[in-house]
């Protein structure tokens, strides 16, 4: 059996993390200065990896957080299934007090069981589950044993509670920071082993 490593991370920063705006999978933002020099950061840290294929989302954001590696000639591939989860209406809008509040009484909803709730014109847990478990499968049926995957943070959460066997009702437990890092290991029993947890320490190396 084939098994796989998996570098797992989070696009770098955009104005609308910046500004506490809701991006969701529906608001295609570049990275800022500020993103761009995370990508770097990570790229100085782990150019050296060998990596078979890189693999992204459909939105701008993680393709330029890993452009570095593409520019190193790696395959690379766009997967859609990947896309953040679609926040409906509340996409492009700041969260003001109002939103927030709801925001926390939906993740309370979500933790208490209730995952096939979602914001009007959005995704539920379920739905993202779902979609991603296209995705990542199709990325686990190619043949490249060391990959590189870059996609967002709620999706990441969603992914990492699948590949990890976890309910999704504790996926919070996955934090997640611009360009952190999860670096997962395939066992011969098609299981996954969690061996770097929101890891930022290619920060460190640039001080």
């Amino acid at each position: 059996m084939v098994t796989k490593k998996i570098y797992l991370i989070r696009h770098g920063q955009t104005d609308y993390n910046l500004k506490g705006v809701v991006q969701g999978s529906g608001i295609d933002a570049p990275l800022n200065q500020n993103g761009l020099d995370q990508a770097q950061s990570f790229f100085e840290a782990y150019k050296e990896v060998p990596f078979e294929k890189v693999f992204y989302t459909g939105l701008q954001r993680t393709k330029q957080s890993v452009n570095g590696f593409l520019e190193k000639g790696i395959p690379h591939e766009a997967v859609p299934d990947l896309n953040e989860i679609s926040w409906g209406k509340y996409e492009g809008l700041p969260m003001n007090q109002d939103e927030n509040r709801y925001y926390l009484e939906m993740l309370e909803r979500w933790s208490s069981g209730d995952l096939e709730h979602a914001i009007a014109g959005g995704e539920s847990p379920i739905i993202v589950a779902k979609r991603l478990s296209r995705g990542i499968n199709y990325i686990l049926s190619q043949p490249q044993e060391l990959i590189l995957i870059c996609m967002h943070g709620r999706a990441m959460r969603v992914l990492l509670s699948v590949l990890l066997g976890y309910d999704l009702r504790f996926m919070d437990v996955f934090r997640h920071r611009n360009l952190g890092l999860y670096l997962l290991h395939q066992q011969g029993s098609g299981a996954f082993r969690l061996e770097k947890y929101n890891c930022g320490e290619h920060f460190n190396l640039q001080k």
